[in-house]
């Protein structure tokens, strides 16, 4: 969800220069990163995950934390969301799958209210995870200003860029089954218009379920939809950690952000509302 500063309005506009692009890469006026696509197939392990949730019974305490830290001030990228937490049903179990449902109400009853119109959800790993294999199968919201995330960030207090960040997917409501891979690190991020991704289209991504994986090791990034990649970062620029940050343990994230730079970037569509992303399982592989 970058940092979360935003891919925002760039996202519309072509944001290419400071640092190159390795061999063969180009920016694209519609991706709002220097393209980093490549194609290749992709397969979790065959082993049992080292951590996962197939989202059976009940949010489980002890694999994940309500995000409601920046309620009151409010949150990055103009974003308009109260993030409930566990009392509120905006983050819950229903048929087998975890529901972050975003919802048009302004929850002046809580006591870190911050003036939102809108509230909906964002779950943290408890245990910050690190190189390995990741899949998430989800359905996605597409209602106009709907920005859901599924993303990693260091829970070290370092500062954004420079922790890094990983956007295994993102996409807005205005813009949809457009699916959206970004890395951002204190040299490569929107600031500098250098941040590195790729984008693909996938059908039907607000009405089935699909697998977003990453696989991270120390010497690349790969981040795929259904067994297929579609974006490669190799560890191969000048920089040392302001070019790969991605040495430690990140939290995964998931949430649904209303509005914002990019996704509120063409209004939002209130009678879409409640509009939900539906998470059927989280699946980690230790590497």
């Amino acid at each position: 969800m970058i940092g979360r500063s935003a891919l925002a309005v760039a996202s519309i506009a072509l944001v290419a220069g400071g640092l190159p692009a390795q061999q063969g890469q180009m920016a694209s006026p519609t991706l709002g990163a220097i393209n980093y696509g490549f194609d290749g197939p992709m397969a979790p392990p065959r082993k049992a995950p080292s951590f996962g949730d197939e989202f059976t019974r009940r949010i489980d305490p002890a694999r994940w934390r309500w995000d409601v830290s920046r309620n009151r001030q409010g949150w990055p990228n103009h974003e308009l969301q109260y993030y409930a937490g566990p009392d509120r049903p905006n983050a819950r179990i229903e048929e087998g799958a975890l529901v972050i449902e975003a919802r048009h109400e302004a929850l002046r009853d809580e006591d870190d209210w911050g003036g939102q119109a809108y509230s909906s959800a964002k779950l943290v790993t408890q245990k910050p995870l690190g190189y390995g294999f990741y899949e998430v199968r989800a359905r996605l919201p597409c209602g106009r200003g709907m920005w859901p995330a599924i993303w990693l960030l260091p829970m070290d207090g370092s500062r954004w860029p420079d922790g890094g960040e990983i956007d295994i997917m993102e996409m807005v409501g205005w813009d949809p089954n457009m699916i959206h891979a970004t890395m951002h690190s204190a040299l490569y991020n929107h600031v500098r218009k250098t941040q590195r991704g790729a984008q693909v289209p996938v059908a039907g991504a607000c009405t089935a379920y699909h697998r977003y994986q990453l696989d991270w090791t120390p010497k690349a990034i790969t981040i795929g939809v259904d067994g297929r990649a579609y974006m490669r970062v190799k560890n191969d620029q000048p920089g040392g950690a302001g070019a790969w940050p991605f040495t430690r343990p990140y939290s995964l994230i998931l949430n649904l952000a209303v509005g914002g730079d990019w996704g509120g970037a063409k209004g939002i569509d209130d009678k879409a509302l409640p509009q939900r992303m539906a998470v059927d399982y989280v699946r980690y592989w230790r590497r």
